[in-house]
């Protein structure tokens, strides 16, 4: 059974900064890929950012500059550093971990979602 267990969201004031903490239960090498997503009142899950077991990353880009997405291969955590917090980013965070077999087939994995709130 894969648990995320994340940590590091609240209340911050617009321009500060958050860091995200994602601790797999497992190996962070047994999943093809790990990121953060985000979902808003009214809105779709978006993906914030991602990287792969490779350490590629990708971004959003409305987080392009300000969001950075890392990892800690030992600790089995991957973070995401959220600096310049704009009113807009508040959100429930989603740690995602997740499998892929095959080129179709995809497994996902999820934390249970931190608020992250940003005052203005």
């Amino acid at each position: 059974q894969v648990q995320l267990v994340e940590s590091g969201g609240g209340l911050v004031q617009a321009g500060g900064s958050l860091r995200l903490s994602c601790t797999t239960s497992g190996s962070i090498f047994s999943f093809s890929g790990m990121g953060w997503y985000r979902q808003a009142p009214g809105n779709q899950r978006e993906l914030v950012a991602g990287i792969t077991s490779g350490g590629v990353t990708n971004y959003a880009d409305s987080v392009k500059g300000r969001f950075t997405i890392s990892r800690d291969n030992a600790k089995n955590t991957v973070y995401l550093q959220m600096n310049s917090l704009r009113p807009e980013d508040a959100a429930v965070y989603y740690c995602n971990a997740h499998r892929l077999f095959g080129t179709r087939n995809r497994y996902d994995y999820w934390g249970q979602g931190m608020q992250v709130t940003v005052s203005s």
